[in-house]
């Protein structure tokens, strides 16, 4: 850890997921001095877990000493899958670089502006650095998932995703193919399905090997395990403190800079910024933090097929998706062999709507399966034979995130979830991926499943969450203006996920990297 003179620069930024991840690079393009704070750990190609049975080093909880990437956060409307370490949610994600169709940009929640002509060359860039290509093959499952595409639409709508893998030699290491040698070597990808338990490979193009790899080339500095606590705006800039993770004994460090980046994702952004808010550090920031935070109008569902030697998972994480109807975007999804700890969130498959409560026909529906319901509280052995179907749409819906007291805090303040008044709330059921499920249970002699947070609470379950500090053409419509720039505090930038202003409909990843890349574009070279 640097002293505390050396911890002055131009720009700090906060998190290092995909937003960060730009800003470090293109600040220091720019010739400014740059950290980049991060609270989760950095990894090694090696030490990532072979499945995610590696709880510690897999799922993130630090009161138990498991500093994992895998997080995992409930609110009693959505329960959100995200990632977090140098690398963000690169390290966890399922490689999908997928441009959003037209309409998405039409949504009036963007603003004036024609924002795919805006962002167009942006996404370019950012297929360039994150290595988009297409996986050279798809896998069975997939074939299902296209012939059910057939029947509910009434044409093939079935495509190859682009992902982020290098798809070279399978296990034969090169030096850098995409920077013109500036970058660090790779190895091929291997097809082991295990994209989202950390890849052991090296094939997976995380942002430690592209965006941040190159920002270090830079001078950018990365602390890994350091917490952001604090952010207040002083007469030449902003003073942000931190906290070490895992050492409560290490005290608060103190860092000084001209601008601040917020890139810690939704959950992270949105959080801070409420508490700078709240203890009056920066009390101006706009009423609108925490409105309009989306799900991408997203549930998960899964298909378990009853020959337990059967093995779905022949491929990377995603291959593929279909779109069943004019608003809905469903791909299947894959974890490599022995990786079956999430999908004990998978249960008996339950429609949601009509008179009776969901909770209520779950219960019929277990008298009705007993032995099935057992079968599925029996945690191992899941993964091979387990099919999850990830269904975005495009819909307009939200929720919000508060900051509130909590009994379960023991009186101290923290993020909850509320349901915007006379606005459609983002969906816990989707009858067409009900029915997706079911059709492709009966082509994969499977059973279709549902999800225990959506069927028990009706309670939506998202691995993409977003918004939350929406743009806006001033503090009362927006938190950021639509350079990205935080109302009220010149210097002070968002950019990740919670500036996203609509759902989706497709993985937002690549969405989140053109959005940052147009953001950090705004900002002038150093005098």
């Amino acid at each position: 850890m640097p002293s505390s003179n050396e911890r002055n620069y131009d720009y700090i930024v906060i998190g290092s997921g995909f937003g960060g991840s730009v800003s470090a690079l293109r600040l220091s393009e720019k010739g400014y001095r740059v950290a980049v704070l991060e609270k989760g750990k950095e990894w090694q190609t090696e030490d990532f877990p072979r499945t995610n049975w590696g709880i510690k080093n897999f799922l993130w909880f630090p009161l138990l000493r498991c500093y994992g990437f895998q997080m995992l956060t409930f609110f009693r409307h959505v329960y959100i899958l995200h990632g977090g370490g140098v690398g963000g949610g690169s390290l966890v994600y399922a490689n999908q670089l997928l441009t959003p169709p037209d309409k998405v940009f039409e949504r009036p929640e963007w603003g004036k502006g024609n924002w795919k002509e805006i962002l167009l060359p942006h996404y370019e860039t950012a297929k360039a650095m994150l290595g988009a290509n297409p996986s050279p093959q798809v896998g069975i499952a997939d074939r299902y998932l296209r012939e059910v595409g057939q029947e509910l639409r009434g044409k093939d709508t079935f495509h190859k995703n682009d992902v982020g893998i290098y798809f070279g030699r399978p296990d034969e290491t090169v030096k850098d193919p995409y920077f013109d040698g500036k970058g660090p070597e790779r190895t091929g990808c291997t097809f082991c399905g295990a994209c989202m338990v950390g890849c052991r490979v090296g094939a997976k193009n995380t942002l430690d090997k592209n965006y941040l790899y190159l920002a270090r080339g830079l001078g950018a500095r990365v602390f890994p395990l350091t917490e952001v606590t604090a952010v207040k705006k002083t007469n030449d800039g902003y003073e942000v403190t931190s906290r070490t993770v895992g050492n409560p004994f290490a005290g608060s460090k103190t860092w000084r800079a001209k601008g601040v980046v917020f890139s810690g994702g939704v959950l992270g952004t949105v959080k801070l910024l409420h508490e700078c808010r709240d203890k009056g550090w920066l009390p101006d920031i706009s009423p609108c933090l925490g409105e309009y935070v989306r799900t991408n109008s997203e549930v998960l569902l899964g298909v378990r097929s009853r020959d337990r030697e059967t093995d779905w998972n022949d491929q990377i994480a995603i291959t593929s998706g279909v779109h069943v109807d004019e608003t809905t975007h469903i791909e299947m999804v894959r974890y490599n062999k022995g990786s079956d700890l999430l999908l004990s969130l998978l249960t008996i498959m339950t429609d949601g709507g009509g008179k009776v409560p969901r909770a209520l026909k779950y219960m019929g529906n277990v008298f009705k399966n007993p032995w099935l319901f057992i079968k599925l509280l029996w945690p191992f052995g899941k993964a091979s034979s387990t099919s999850v179907l990830l269904v975005m749409q495009t819909d307009e819906n939200h929720l919000k995130l508060n900051y509130k007291r909590g009994w379960w805090r023991l009186g101290r303040k923290g993020l909850t979830s509320g349901l915007p008044k006379g606005h459609k709330r983002s969906p816990a059921y989707i009858p067409v991926a009900n029915e997706v499920a079911r059709r492709m249970a009966e082509k994969m002699d499977g059973d279709p499943l549902s999800s225990f947070p959506e069927v028990l609470l009706d309670c939506s379950t998202t691995a993409h969450i977003l918004g939350g500090c929406c743009m806006g053409d001033s503090p009362d419509t927006g938190v950021v203006d639509r350079n990205g720039e935080v109302f009220n505090y010149p210097g002070l930038y968002v950019a990740d996920g919670s500036v996203v202003s609509a759902n989706l409909g497709v993985n937002p990843s690549l969405t989140i990297t053109a959005l940052s890349e147009y953001i950090m574009s705004g900002i002038s070279d150093k005098k």
